[in-house]
Formats: C-alpha cells, structure tokens, sequence
C-alpha cells in the first residue's frame, strides 16, 4: 500500500492520459462495463468522503478531483456513443440500467433522467456554486482580519513562529480552496448539459442510422435506442448526481471539528420536546379520516420513544451533574492544579485601560499589534537585539485612557493617550497656541496637547507635529526598549544570537565558548555594550574581539573596552555633526589622575571613590557646558582617556544619563575633533 501511495502521482498522470485516449479510441464492451463501475463506486467514496471530514482542508483536493471525475464521465460518454451507433449495444450496465428504470416504457425513462438532471443541475450545483462563491467572498474579505490575528497571537507569545506560518498556509489554502470551488461548479453545470445533448444524439442518430442504413422498423428502433439512451444517461448522471451533493456538503459544512453524522445527531436531537411535539402532530395526523393511519401512527411511536429516552437521558446527565456538584471537595477527584503559570513574568509587557483596548482591536481599526512587531524588527535591525514577544494585557485597575510598560513585571514606564484624539506639539518648544488638554509627551517629556479631530486640521495649518495615540504609545514603548535594551538582553536571547552567528561564523563561536567564555560571561559584555547604547548587530567582530583576548583576562569591564576599541566607528556614528566632525568634551589631565588614581573594584565594575567636592565640581561643569552647547543645537559627548572611561562614566550617568562618554582610541584618525569645553578643577 505504501508503494501505491508513493507511486499514485505516477498512476494519476497514466490515469488523465488514458481519459484523452478513450475519447479517440474505441473502448470494448467489458471494458466499458468495468470503467462505468469505477465511475459508479469513485462518486460513492467522494461522497462518503465528504460527509466524514471534518475540514474542508482535508479534502482540499475536491476542485480538482472534480473536474478530473467530470472528464472521466465525457470520456465513458463517448465511448458508449461510439458502441451505442455502431453496434446498437452498449456492454451490460447500459442495458440492464435502461431496462431496469424504463420497464416497457422508455418514456418514463426519459422522465426520470430529465428529473435527474433538473435536480442536479438547477438545485443541487447553483445551490453549491453560491454557497462558494459567498465563501470565497467572506473568505478573502476575512483575510486581513484572521492574518493579523495569527500576527497578534505570534506577537503575544501563543504561537511560535511554524505555528504562525502554517496558520498563514491554512488560511490561503481555505481561500483558494472556496475560489477554486466557485470555478469547479461550472463543470458540473457543462456536465449536466453535455448529458443532455449526448441523450439526444444517441436517440435520433441511433434511430437514423439503423433505420436509414441497416433496415430495421422504426418502433424496433425507437425501442431499442430509448432504452440505450436512457440507460447510459442515467449510469453517467447518476455518479455525477452524487459528486454534485459531495460539492454541496463540502461547501456547507462549517469546521466544527467532528464528522457530518456526528454532527447531526449532536444537533437534531439536542433537544427532545421538539420531537415530543412532532410525535404529538403525527398521532393527529394520523388520526384525520382522510389519511392513512398506519404510517403517521407508526412514525409518532418511533418519535415519541425517541423523545422519552432523549428525555430520561437528560434527566439522568442532570442529576449526574448536580450530584457531582454536591459532593464534596475532598472527594471530588482532581488533577493537581499548575502553578507555573502563575510564578511566569514577561520579559516585556504593556498593561492598558479599557480604553485603550480598541488600538490593539483589529476588527476595530487598531494597529498597535503591526506597531509593535515593527519596534521588534527595528531594535533588531538598529541595535541588534532580540526583543521577545511583547504581550498587551488589559488592566482595569488602570485609568481608562492610560497604559503602563513593564519590564518582568515591574513598571518601568506609563503615560496617557487619548483615544480619537491627537497629540500637538511645536517644534520649536514654544507654547502651543491651541485649544486642548494639555500634557507632556512621554518619551521625551515635551509639553504637548491633545486635541480632538475638528482641531487637527487647525493644527497641521499652524505648522505643529501632530501624532496619532499608536504611535505616542509605540514610540514612548521603543525608547524604553532602547533605555533598558541590557535588561531585556538574557542568556536565552544570547544563545539564539550565538546560534545565529554560528551558521555562518562557526569558527569563532567554537573557539571562543565554551573554552574561553560562558555564555553569561559573553552576556555581559553584550549588556555592558548596550548600557551605553552601543549597537551589538556586529556580533562577528564583537566574539573575535573576545577571543583575541578573552585568554588573558575574564573582567567583563576590560573585555568591553577591548570591543569598544574595535567598533570604534559604530559607537562615534550616531554622535557626528552634519559635516563630519565630533563635538566633545574632554577632561582635564590633573582630573584624569586623580579619577585613575582612586578606582575601586565593585561586583558592579570600577567606580572612582573621589571627594565629594571635587565629585560636585564636576558635575557642575558638565552641566555648565552641556548647557551653552545645547543653546547653539550641539549634542556633544565627552571624550576621556581609556584607563577611566568607564569608571568617569558611572560617576555621572545617575546625573547625565543621556550623556555619551567616549575614549580617544575609539575614535577613527580620519575623523576630526572639535572641542567645546574642559572639565576643570576649581573652574565655574
């Protein structure tokens, strides 16, 4: 059997060739005999089939089955023509179907078949073909919605990233499926005319040629060929009959997981006093003089039986229940319930108002979910970090238009956005001369206001940046990312990059893990780098950086500088001026000593332990010369030498967090420097 399976692409394709070939070439009787019982037991499985799946998935193949099992029924069409006007016989199937529906009357056959096809061709295949067509309509216009569902679930966690897309596949198929059998149904309406007009030729020109050119009387002929006919339209239509109810079924069906006759005996008889009721109406029936009694009053028995144990049934399920709703706790058998769940947090969450549930509703508009899958490519592709899926959760302890992000389950972050509303603001930090409710941007603190539809268009006129509620929430949610990018930076993360780099660089990940590093002690540097906002996408120089020195010290402090040195043009990039130069501030020599001179170790890395005063002293002058430059629209970094760069920067990131501390080997000799200021003792 398992040969047969792989070999049936083979045998299918043999198959449709010898379809062409019987309608070119002659077909013995016998042979007609056994093909005509194939096409007879094909439509019984294809029907059976249709009632027993229980996704149209399963059967995907029916359009194209269809057209195939259609073909099939033209070739065996042609072939009984062929034998039915030249030899007058048609094998034994035909004549015993003929004989067996038309009796001595071929008249009644002819009925019968013309019935037959009505059936098939008005009610069953319109009913099916429309019943596709709005299905596929529904289906594509469906589309958008269900796949940006998949992208919400994915986003959320619920699904991996094979779930998502085979998810995806399965929605395309259904709706190429329900396209396909909008197309398919045609061919069932061609088959039905096709039967027909092969009737008609087989009758009058089976008449006229054994008439006209073989002698024999024309009732002998009316006779003979009445019969044919009829027998050979209805061994056709009567398989083709049945296909045309398989379409119907498969087209109706709505995926509930079980088979049709499952399905049915859940649903009819779900609920016992209807048919209480119908056995009621029957025994009535039955009881009118002008009516047979005997059949109303036998199917009201069998309905009134059917609803007294339908009835019992349901009592005994109920007491059931409540008998196990009585018993007590202690006694009721259990499994152990699973604590996981609930001892889990998320790397990164964002906690809404009911509110704000909309912007994250699809079917409503919203597309904070697309939003957030675009922050996660973009820290990937800027910072080269692997944000995990953020899950949105709705809080109703929280205000209704507010939100908050957190971060393994501590907030971070919050802010408040408007729904239907707008946030204005100048580019120019002045005061913002519109009506609204004023309020500051949460990512960047700037004064701002929300204002309402009728005031955007005032807005937009008077020149001002207006942004829409999403984006206030994505952008403030992407600059906490970028803020805490190290926290989010875990050994997991670590690991999948290291996988990542292997495929291509295994050289250097096998060199340097585990014989020279850990994984935590990689990740370390890694979070050292992205404390500073330093990019880590260039995680093939980052490991040899390690590698090169990771044998002679394991200080994830001294390592970082090392990779530093080597990244030097990604770390200076984002801070050059518009012609090329670099801003900075540098640090007195006599400073530096005395930094150098008082560094102390900690788990936590060097820290210079400095007078007080001499610790306020700076930090006033860098605030000094922050100031002046921030007035001529200068954003400078502060350029310190190497051995106390990174203690110098613990000492005034709690005060200028923002504010980049770079070394002098970082630097590339082709980029120039310009100095805006010096850190200086007993200077104000």
């Amino acid at each position: 059997m398992r040969n047969v399976g792989n070999n049936m692409g083979v045998l299918t394709s043999f198959g449709v060739i010898g379809i062409v070939g019987m309608i070119i070439l002659p077909m013995h009787p016998v042979l007609l005999d056994v093909l005509l019982a194939f096409n007879i037991a094909m439509a019984v499985i294809i029907m059976l089939m249709t009632m027993f799946t229980t996704d149209i998935l399963q059967f995907s193949v029916f359009p194209t089955l269809l057209l195939i099992a259609t073909l099939f029924r033209l070739g065996l069409n042609v072939s009984s023509t062929r034998l039915i006007l030249s030899q007058g016989s048609a094998g034994e199937i035909i004549s015993a179907f003929g004989g067996f529906v038309t009796g001595d009357n071929y008249v009644v056959g002819a009925i019968i078949f013309v019935i037959i096809v009505v059936i098939q061709f008005i009610v069953i295949t319109s009913g099916a073909g429309r019943v596709a067509e709005v299905a596929a309509r529904f289906t594509l216009d469906a589309m958008p919605g269900k796949q940006m569902s998949i992208d919400a679930d994915l986003n959320a966690g619920m699904l991996t990233e094979q779930e998502a897309g085979l998810r995806r596949l399965n929605l395309q198929r259904e709706a190429d499926f329900y396209g396909s059998m909008d197309g398919a149904s045609k061919f069932v309406k061609g088959d039905a005319v096709a039967g027909i007009v092969i009737v008609i030729i087989n009758f009058i020109g089976g008449i006229a040629i054994f008439v006209g050119q073989k002698g024999i009387p024309f009732s002998e002929a009316m006779q003979l060929f009445g019969v044919l006919t009829i027998g050979d339209g209805l061994v056709s239509q009567v398989p083709a009959l049945l296909i045309s109810v398989a379409s119907g079924i498969l087209v109706t069906r709505s995926a509930t997981g079980v088979d049709f006759g499952s399905e049915l005996s859940k649903q009819l008889l779900s609920i016992p006093k209807a048919i209480g009721i119908t056995s009621i109406v029957l025994l009535a029936l039955g009881l009118i003089p002008a009516l047979p009694s005997l059949p109303f009053m036998i199917f009201a028995g069998i309905s009134g039986l059917l609803a007294y144990f339908l009835t019992e049934e349901a009592k005994q399920n109920e007491s059931t229940a409540k008998a196990v709703a009585a018993k007590p706790v202690s006694e009721v058998e259990r499994e152990p319930e699973s604590m996981v769940r609930y001892i889990q947090v998320e790397p990164l969450e964002i906690e809404i108002g009911y509110g704000l549930i909309a912007l994250a509703d699809a079917s409503s508009g919203g597309d904070l979910l697309d939003r957030i899958a675009a922050v996660r490519r973009q820290n990937a592709t800027e910072m080269g970090i692997i944000v995990q899926p953020i899950r949105i959760r709705d809080n109703l302890q929280l205000p209704a238009d507010r939100y908050a992000i957190k971060i393994r389950g501590n907030e971070i972050a919050s802010g408040e956005v408007l729904h239907n509303h707008y946030l204005v603001m100048d580019p120019g930090n002045v005061k913002i001369d519109i009506k609204g409710k004023d309020t500051v941007e949460p990512a960047f603190g700037l004064p701002a206001v929300w204002v309402d539809e009728k005031q955007k268009d005032k807005a937009e006129m008077l020149g001002y940046t207006i942004v829409d509620p999403t984006t206030v929430m994505v952008t403030h949610m992407n600059e906490v990312i970028r803020k805490h990018s190290h926290e989010l930076m875990g050994r997991q993360e670590v690991k999948s990059l290291l996988d990542m780099v292997k495929e291509k660089h295994g050289a250097v990940v096998d060199e340097l893990i585990p014989d020279l590093l850990t994984v935590g002690e990689v990740q370390k540097v890694l979070q050292n780098l992205l404390r500073e906002q330093v990019p880590v996408r260039d995680l093939v120089t980052i490991l040899e950086t390690l590698a090169d020195f990771a044998a002679n010290t394991k200080d994830a402090e001294i390592l970082t500088e090392y990779v530093r040195h080597r990244i030097g043009r990604t770390i200076v990039k984002p801070y050059l001026s518009e012609k090329g130069s670099l801003d900075v501030i540098t640090i007195h020599p006599q400073i530096e000593q005395e930094i150098y001179e008082n560094i102390q170790k900690s788990f936590q890395g060097s820290f210079p332990a400095i007078s007080p005063d001499l610790n306020t002293g700076i930090l006033e002058r860098l605030d000094k010369l922050q100031k002046d430059s921030a007035l001529k629209n200068i954003k400078p970094v502060v350029l310190a030498s190497p051995r106390i760069r990174s203690p110098f920067k613990r000492l005034i990131e709690m005060t200028f967090p923002d504010l980049p501390v770079i070394s002098l080997n970082e630097i590339p000799n082709s980029i120039e420097i310009e100095g805006l200021g010096m850190v200086k003792i007993n200077d104000n």
